[in-house]
């Protein structure tokens, strides 16, 4: 797994296990049920926090759809693109934060999976928040993403 950190993001990127396509239909599954996006350890925990200081900390279940389409909403999530051409999905979080922040998953042709968690301030206290939560970021990068590959190795070979 390569990791890559800045300031404002927090990115991973891994082979992936199986075939791109297959990915794909993992990583932008509309289906109900358990999904990464929703129920991972940090996405819950999050959602908690956000509940607790006030915020909606919503728990939309996933569209139920075989793929998610921009504009649906699942977890905490907003799906600002769904380019499933391209395999990018980018999903903005609707919680309290000074700040937006963004979950952006991609799948390669080359065959790699490659997520970037970005948080773009809000004013001053957006600006300590930046600083104060790159450690949590980094955490909620690593389990997320080592939740999706997990999910993708799971997928049945034939369709």
């Amino acid at each position: 797994m390569r990791r890559h950190r800045s300031l404002r993001t927090t990115t991973r990127e891994s082979a992936l296990p199986v075939d791109p396509d297959r990915a794909w239909a993992v990583v932008a599954s509309g289906r109900a049920g358990s999904r990464w996006y929703v129920d991972a350890a940090p996405f819950v925990v999050r959602g908690g926090i956000d509940r607790l200081v006030g915020g909606a900390g919503r728990r939309w279940p996933p569209p139920g759809t075989p793929l998610l389409a921009t504009g649906d909403h699942a977890g905490f999530w907003r799906v600002a693109e769904a380019d499933h051409d391209r395999r990018r999905l980018v999903l903005v979080a609707e919680v309290r934060a000074p700040g937006t922040v963004t979950l952006t998953t991609e799948i390669t042709d080359a065959g790699r999976l490659r997520q970037t968690v970005a948080l773009d301030p809000d004013g001053l206290l957006g600006a300590a928040y930046l600083v104060a939560d790159l450690g949590a970021r980094e955490l909620v990068s690593e389990l997320t993403h080592r939740r999706l590959l997990r999910e993708i190795g799971q997928t049945p070979t034939q369709p």
